[in-house]
């Protein structure tokens, strides 16, 4: 309890300091309108110390996309798992070190989930997105909550904003897909101008598919020979699924803030592993596995500038989720009814508070200063029906502290900061709760060897830890209470150039070349015990990740008002289990870990003629090993990659603007699968219509 007092002091220092600074300084300079207008200017110049990712605007609509976890196939680095489906979990990997080292912020805050540590990006779609973007180590600020600082990558999820045409107060947009199967998919977004200051949106969204598609399934001996090669029918992956946002944005003076309410409710099958045995196939088609899911987020954030000594950021969350797993999983195999699961039905309550100060100071020109501080509170109920072991109802109290500094040399641009982060647990049953401390470094440094030339070399160190999730800890059948942080370090060095061109063809070129090196330590594994019913979590994995990734955006001009966007990227990398147990090396020490291919890439093209525009894209992931570790030919996944195109048309009748798209997706009808007995779908239709006022 040391250091939660302790922290509890300087979050209240930190208010009173926001306090005391914003009207010291705020007064101060009220009779200086000018000034300060030219100030907030100059602060809204901003250039990245490291290179970011994004996707925004007419690049998302171009993109065959449904969710954001589709949309970031298309970044570098990014290795997304997918399990199947519209209804199938998407959880995202950053250059191999782990779903649970990637931030997830929506509306500038975390999308968190104590319970598993896993964001479903899947529940995400882009018909309410304004942009998608993705940083290696952390944004080129240090103008943020102390939390941002505490993820290896981050991934910011920006809604909509509410632009409105001279004279118009009311925006009015609707949208319907349909695709193969069995998609149905509208929408709806209301947009007014509540007063010039205040303005705000409304969005929802239905989404039902049966979830019934083809499949393929091929595999292999140890020998290399094939094993079997059959076809079925993917069942049990449907959804049913709503999502309601209504968000406020406010803009006066030297204040800006903005309000987010967010709800989703799903209906999903949970689809089992395709697992062939004689000439039966197994655990999908009599697979009755539900879960049932409503989340909501309260979250809010306000940004104060009216001193140009003095910026305060402020922000809040309050996040309820719902999750409910029900199985009645029978299989009837050679004549005998087998249960392979026993009848369960769970349903966890989770609770999340949140609240951030930032503080930022303009001690000369060419320096800043930050200090942030926040307290985030986590709670996880549950009933556990049919079970007789008690559940330990986890709660956490978890402090971050963050100082952080800038400095601007002209050519030379440095940041660095210092992140504090304390953990409170305490639990009802079973586990005497561990409290945590653990402070972690980070230094961010670029250099523009020629002024007039947009030439800049990067380069950054970070350290981060992760916490073990409520899952890892807990779980009766599962948690460990003495599990350690995982730490994890990495290393980063690049070359970003970026041209325009006066050419009658060529306008500009983007290229980027990044080289990493991460590795994990008292990596969170689990090993199973006299009994598959049972395991152990232990912390004796080690990883060591090391990579190559290339970028280059470049756009053309081909002809009178045809204009073509070409984007392509590629990643080398090597991935190394370096685990050691107490008897010695594993059998696969410095295999490739597994889901990790040594080559992966992505390529998008667009072609835009006056109102029509034609679109294709290409994914491809290498060759790869399953989670059976060991790199043998049987554990061997085959490389995949897939074919999407898309044609869109937008017109105008009387005051009403349309929009009409045709795509088709994996275009060549291939049957591969992220993870292993996954099996994706092959060629689908999807037909988009759109409409705004």
């Amino acid at each position: 309890m040391r250091y939660s007092k302790l922290t509890f002091f300087w979050v209240i220092l930190c208010f009173c300091c926001s306090y005391a600074f914003n009207n010291i300084y705020g007064q101060q300079h009220k009779d200086s309108i000018t000034a300060l207008k030219e100030i907030v200017i100059s602060k809204n110049v901003f250039k990245e110390l490291i290179p970011v990712q994004t996707l925004q605007g007419g690049e998302l609509k171009r993109l065959n996309s449904y969710s954001v976890a589709d949309a970031l196939r298309f970044f570098s680095g990014v290795k997304i798992k997918d399990y199947g489906g519209l209804g199938g979990l998407k959880t995202i990997d950053v250059r191999n070190m782990g779903t649970h080292h990637v931030g997830v912020f929506y509306n500038g805050l975390a999308v968190s989930n104590a319970q598993n540590g896993v964001v479903d990006l899947g529940k995400f779609s882009l018909d309410n997105i304004e942009a998608v973007q993705l940083y290696n180590g952390q944004r080129s600020t240090i103008f943020q909550s102390a939390k941002e600082y505490a993820s290896a990558s981050t991934i910011y999820i920006q809604s909509k904003k509410p632009v409105f045409e001279s004279g118009k107060d009311l925006n009015l947009s609707a949208k319907y897909k349909l695709g193969s199967i069995q998609m149905v998919n509208p929408s709806v977004r209301l947009e007014y101008k509540v007063n010039p200051f205040v303005s705000t949106s409304f969005s929802s969204e239905y989404v039902y598919s049966n979830g019934v598609y083809k499949f393929r399934q091929k595999r292999f001996n140890s020998n290399g020979t094939v094993a079997y090669d059959t076809i079925g029918h993917r069942k049990n992956s449907d959804i049913t699924a709503y999502r309601v946002e209504n968000n406020w944005f406010g803009l006066h003076d030297n204040n800006k803030w903005q309000a987010n309410l967010y709800y989703y409710q799903s209906d999903r099958g949970l689809p089992s592993a395709i697992i062939k045995k004689s000439d039966i196939t197994l655990a999908t088609e009599n697979s009755y596995e539900r879960q049932r899911d409503k989340n909501v987020m309260l979250q809010g954030e306000w940004t104060n500038t009216s001193s140009e000594f003095y910026n305060l950021l402020v922000k809040g969350k309050f996040a309820y989720d719902y999750t409910q797993f029900l199985s009645r999983k029978t299989v009837d195999f050679e004549g005998e009814e087998v249960t392979y699961n026993p009848q369960f039905d769970n349903t966890f309550f989770q609770q999340n508070w949140y609240l951030s100060a930032t503080n930022l100071f303009y001690i000369t020109p060419i320096w800043q200063a930050s200090f942030s501080a926040d307290i985030d509170y986590a709670k996880l109920n549950a009933t556990r029906l049919g079970q007789g072991t008690p559940f330990s109802f986890p709660t956490r109290y978890t402090y971050y502290l963050s100082v952080a500094t800038s400095l601007d040399f002209g050519k030379v641009k440095a940041e660095a900061n210092m992140l504090g982060t304390f953990t409170d647990e305490k639990v009802k049953y079973n586990y005497q709760a561990p409290n945590r401390s653990v402070f972690t470094p980070s230094i961010f440094v670029s250099y523009q060897p020629f002024q007039n030339e947009q030439l800049i070399v990067h380069a950054f160190y970070k350290h981060i830890f992760r916490l073990p999730t409520f899952n890892d800890l807990y779980y009766t059948q599962v948690g460990t209470a003495n599990l350690k942080p995982e730490y994890a370090k990495q290393f980063n060095i690049g070359i970003n150039y970026h041209t325009h061109f006066s050419s009658n063809y060529l306008r500009s070129l983007n290229f980027a070349v990044e080289g990493y090196y991460a590795n994990i330590t008292d990596k969170i594994i689990a090993s199973p015990t006299s009994t598959m019913m049972r395991w152990m979590m232990t912390n004796l994995g080690k990883v060591e990740s090391k990579g190559i990734e290339t970028r280059v955006n470049s756009t053309f001009d081909i002809a009178k008002e045809v204009s073509v966007d070409v984007n392509v990227n590629y990643e080398y990398t090597i991935a190394k289990d370096l685990s050691v147990t107490p008897f010695g090396k594993t059998s696969y020490y410095g295999d490739q870990i597994p889901y990790a291919p040594w080559h992966s890439g992505s390529a998008t093209a667009s072609v835009n003629y006056k109102n029509w525009s034609l679109n294709y894209s290409f994914i491809y992931v290498g060759k790869r090993y399953n989670g059976n570790k060991n790199n043998i030919k049987k554990n061997e996944i085959q490389p995949w990659y897939t074919h999407d195109i898309a044609l869109q048309k937008s017109f105008v009748w009387k005051d009403y603007r349309f929009k009409t798209s045709v795509e088709l997706n994996n275009l060549a009808n291939q049957y591969y699968e992220v993870v292993t007995n996954f099996p994706m779908p092959g060629r689908n239709i999807l037909v988009i219509l759109s409409f705004d006022l």
